[in-house]
C-alpha cells in the first residue's frame, strides 16, 4: 500500500464525499481519482452514488464519469489493511 493509498483511507471510516476528500488531503483531483480507482479495484473501498445509500459496483468505464460526484467508504478489508500497517 503506498502513502497516498494509506492516507487515503485514513479519511475513509464514514461515507465522505469525494469534495471533502479534496479539501482533506490536499491532493488534487487529477491525482486522487486514479487512487481511489485502484483502491476500489482492489476491493479496498467502495463507492456510492447518487446518494450516500446507493452503493455502486466499480466499472473502470463509468468511474470517470462519476468518481468527483460520488462518496466513498473503506470496506472492511481496506480498514483491516490499513490497521496493520
Amino acid at each position: 500500500m503506498t502513502d497516498a493509498e494509506f492516507d487515503l483511507l485514513d479519511e475513509l471510516y464514514f461515507v465522505t464525499p469525494f469534495k471533502v476528500l479534496l479539501e482533506k488531503t490536499g491532493q488534487p483531483a487529477a491525482e486522487l481519482l486514479p487512487v481511489l480507482s485502484r483502491l476500489l479495484e482492489r476491493g479496498l473501498v467502495r463507492y456510492y452514488w447518487p446518494d450516500p445509500d446507493t452503493e455502486l459496483a466499480y466499472e473502470p468505464t463509468s468511474f470517470g464519469a462519476l468518481g468527483q460526484d460520488a462518496s466513498y467508504l473503506a470496506s472492511k478489508e481496506g480498514l483491516l489493511q490499513h490497521n496493520t500497517r
